[in-house]
Parts: structure tokens; sequence; C-alpha cells
């Protein structure tokens, strides 16, 4: 579903991913994680085509969007979704017309049909009736469901979820990774996802990809977690503070 190879980002001079290369198959909720600052939504921004690398080669059901026209690339762009952390709402807009923006900007529904499919929609996240709320009377909650659904509005394969359980009680958060396995299990959706919230990636990773400054430090499953020898990926996944002993160590 999605291949990435030697790939490179840098703003100026400095650069902020180095040599990043994984794959994600078809089906997998497959979990980015690691430090504040390691580049993980920056990773997230470039496999969907929003950033550029500067070296490398991305490659979605197998056409690399580097090498595309922009024409082309928003072609590609248009088979896969992207839940922002902050839900990326229209505030102006209502519930339903967010919904309905990729409809109207890309599908080939029938204006008619419009509604109807956005209806389903906001019931497939959970938000049966919502249509003519406008964002702020959203709870945080919500709004991520809500960008959930105009992400998933255009039947992607592939959904792209930055930081889904950032600011939300724990009650919430859980009933949000169900959403997630459930639509996996209903849609076979491929889901690729940015966060921090340990319990949530224990609870949906099918495997899991850790960063640290910039570089891809360990790749595989939350079994392969139990048995790493990487102190960095330990001490994420016990909540240890680091030791300056234990990272010259690694590095």
């Amino acid at each position: 579903m999605l291949e990435a190879n030697n790939v490179e980002v840098r703003y100026d001079t400095k650069i902020v991913l180095e040599d990043i290369t994984f794959e994600v198959k078809a089906g997998e909720i497959f979990l980015i994680v690691g430090g504040s600052g390691c580049g993980k939504t920056t990773l997230l921004k470039t496999l969907c085509g929003l950033l550029t690398p500067s070296k490398g080669s991305i490659r979605i059901m197998g056409r690399d969007i580097t090498k595309l026209d922009e024409e082309e690339k928003a072609e590609i762009q248009q088979t896969v979704g992207f839940a922002f952390q902050s839900s990326g709402l229209i505030n102006s807009m209502t519930v339903g017309d967010n919904v309905a923006l990729p409809l109207k900007e890309y599908g080939k529904v029938p204006a008619e049909l419009i509604p109807e499919v956005v209806r389903i929609k906001l019931s497939l996240v959970g938000l049966a009736g919502v249509e003519e709320m406008m964002p702020e009377e959203l709870s945080g909650g919500m709004k991520k469901r809500a960008g959930l659904a105009r992400a998933l509005a255009l039947d992607p394969p592939l959904v792209f979820f930055d930081e889904p359980s950032a600011g939300l009680d724990p009650i919430i958060a859980v009933e949000l990774d169900e959403l997630i396995l459930n639509l996996r299990e209903l849609l076979g959706t491929t889901f690729v996802i940015v966060s921090h919230e340990l319990e949530s990636i224990k609870k949906i990773a099918d495997r899991i990809l850790m960063l640290d400054n910039g570089r891809r430090i360990f790749c595989g499953t939350l079994a392969e977690v139990e048995t790493t020898n990487i102190p960095l990926v330990r001490q994420f996944f016990e909540r240890k503070p680091s030791t300056e002993r234990q990272i010259m160590a690694y590095r």
C-alpha cells in the first residue's frame, strides 16, 4: 500500500528526516511514534505529498509520488484520506459541508446524492444527525470524528491520521481507538497514524515505526518491542527516563 525508501527531508540546510525506509501492508494499522520533535508529523505530511522530500522515493499503491507532476499527484491524493491533529475543520462551514467538501471537489457523486453520502459518513463515525452543527459546537472528540468522516468521504483505501488521541480524555480516546479498529474491520482501510499515546499504540498497532532525531531506530510489531535491546525503544514503551549512558550506548 505504501513504501518509503531512503527518504530525506530538509528545511533549508537542516536535515529533519534522514534515510527513512519502511513499507506498509494493505489493511495494516501502522503507527509512527517517537519523542517530541523527532519528525513524526513531518514524515506523515511527506508520505501523503504535502511536503516534498529532498531525497528518496515514496510509493502509494505502486506509484512514486516524488516523480509526479502536480496534476498526477493530486490524482493520487484523491485516493488517500488525511485527518489532522486539530481536525482541520473549516469553522465557517457546517459539519455536513466540511464532510461534503472533498465530494464536491473531487468526487463523482451526483450533487443530489451528496447529502446522503455525508449522512452515511457521519453515521459511520458515530456522529449521526450533526450535519447542521458548526465545528465550534462540537467537543474535541466529536471534531476528531468529523475530521475522520471527511477523510473517509471518498472511500480511500489509505488514511493518514495525525495524533488522533491528542487532547482527549481517556474514555473518548478509547472510543476513538475502537472506531479505528472497527473501520479497518468494516472497510479494510489501511491506517498510517502518528501517536505518542502508549495505551492507544498498544491497543491498535499492527506494526510500529519509531523515530529519534529524524532517523528510524526501530520498525516491528509489539511483540518485537518486548524483545528489542534498543534502549530508546524500551524507555519509550516502559516510560522510563533516559540516562546519558544509555543514549550514548545506542548512538
